[in-house]
C-alpha cells in the first residue's frame, strides 16, 4: 500500500504544500480515477486529484489511466504479429517508444518499453550472436586447405 510523504520541492507537484501518496494504488483509488474519468473526462490532469478526491499528483494519476486503468488496453501477452512488428519498428524508429505505441493500438508507452527490455531485446542479442556464430562458423567451413606439395 502506498505511503503518505510531504511533498518536496521539485517534483511533479511541488506547488502543493500537502501530504501525497506514493507508491502502489489501492483498488479503491483505481475505481475513484476510472469514475471521475468516465463521469467527467478529462480537462486538467493537474485538477483531476483534488475532483476525484485522491491524495495523489496529477502526473501520478494521468500515468495510472494511460498504463493501466483505460479501457482500450490490451491485457496479456503480446502476439507474434506484435513482437515483429515492434522489431521492425525499433529497428525504424529506435527507442520512440511512443511513436511504436501509436501504431499498436491497445498497447502503451511503457508497457512496449517494458516488454522490449525485458524480452525482446535479449531475444534479438541472442539471434545475433546466434547468426553471426553460424556466419563464422560457415566461414570456418570454407576454406580451402593450403595446398601441399
Amino acid at each position: 500500500m502506498g505511503r503518505a510523504v510531504e511533498q518536496q520541492q521539485g517534483g511533479c507537484c511541488s506547488e502543493k504544500k500537502k501530504k501525497l501518496r506514493k507508491g502502489l494504488w489501492s483498488p479503491e483509488e483505481d475505481e475513484r480515477l476510472a469514475t471521475h474519468i468516465a463521469r467527467f473526462g478529462v480537462s486538467c490532469w493537474s485538477s483531476v486529484p483534488d475532483l476525484a478526491g485522491l491524495q495523489r499528483c496529477g502526473k501520478s494519476c494521468r500515468l495510472r489511466w494511460m498504463n493501466y486503468l483505460r479501457p482500450d488496453l490490451k491485457r496479456g501477452r503480446f502476439s507474434h504479429h506484435e513482437e515483429e512488428l515492434i522489431l521492425a519498428l525499433h529497428d525504424k524508429l529506435g527507442n520512440s517508444w511512443s511513436q511504436i505505441a501509436a501504431r499498436l493500438p491497445g498497447r502503451s508507452d511503457n508497457e512496449i518499453k517494458n516488454f522490449w527490455n525485458a524480452r525482446l531485446r535479449k531475444k534479438l542479442r541472442q539471434t545475433e550472436s546466434s547468426s553471426s556464430a553460424k556466419t563464422a562458423a560457415g566461414a570456418a567451413g570454407n576454406r580451402t586447405p593450403p595446398r601441399r606439395g
